[in-house]
């Protein structure tokens, strides 16, 4: 009797041990995951500062494409200003986002993140696997697709709005294209 209670008492704590070590490794992942967000969300807000001003953004070689990207049930991603040298050169910086997305509002367009954008193949060309930044990974969008590009893989970082689904999620629903008027889009000169 007593052997089979000792039995019983080293496999409950070799369970506890285990368990507890599972939860460290857990908390541990965690830790470093909002490290590696943290790092990412705060790069992009220093290196996309300049560009709450759409004028600043133009300067640095980014345009409109297209009009206000909007979901019927989840939202929207905003307007987005591309620079094309930077969505076709086939590398990933996270200093330089290829598409800043703004939000217009009350006549202004206000930048609320950013995008990151490169070609399927370019990508393919020179890596193995799907491109992963600063911890993040990217979402695969085949082709064709509606905004009638090659396929592609992108990452949205909403680091100037909060994003209830996620700082990395596609679409936010705090984001309205309510407002977007086509012609005043490519003249705003926002600066908030």
């Amino acid at each position: 009797m007593k052997t089979k209670r000792f039995v019983l008492f080293c496999l409950a704590a070799l369970l506890l041990l285990v368990s507890v070590t599972i939860v460290w490794a857990q908390l541990d992942d965690i830790q470093r995951d909002d490290a590696l967000t943290g790092s990412l969300f705060q790069t992009v807000r220093e290196a996309t500062a300049p560009f709450r001003s759409v004028s600043e953004a133009e300067a640095a070689g980014y345009g409109l494409f297209h009009g206000c990207a909007s979901g019927p049930e989840e939202g929207a991603m905003g307007v987005h200003f591309v620079n094309g040298g930077l969505v076709g050169d086939g590398a990933l910086d996270p200093v330089q986002p290829e598409a800043l997305i703004y939000e217009p509002r009350n006549g202004q367009l206000q930048l609320v993140g950013v995008e990151y954008v490169v070609f399927a193949d370019a990508w393919h060309a020179s890596n193995e696997g799907p491109p992963v930044l600063m911890g993040q990974l990217f979402n695969y969008v085949g082709s064709p697709n509606r905004y009638g590009i090659p396929a592609f893989y992108e990452l949205h970082v909403w680091a100037w709005k909060q994003n209830p689904k996620g700082d990395f999620a596609d679409w936010n629903p705090t984001v309205s294209c309510r407002d977007f008027v086509p012609d005043a889009a490519s003249h705003d000169d926002s600066s908030h």
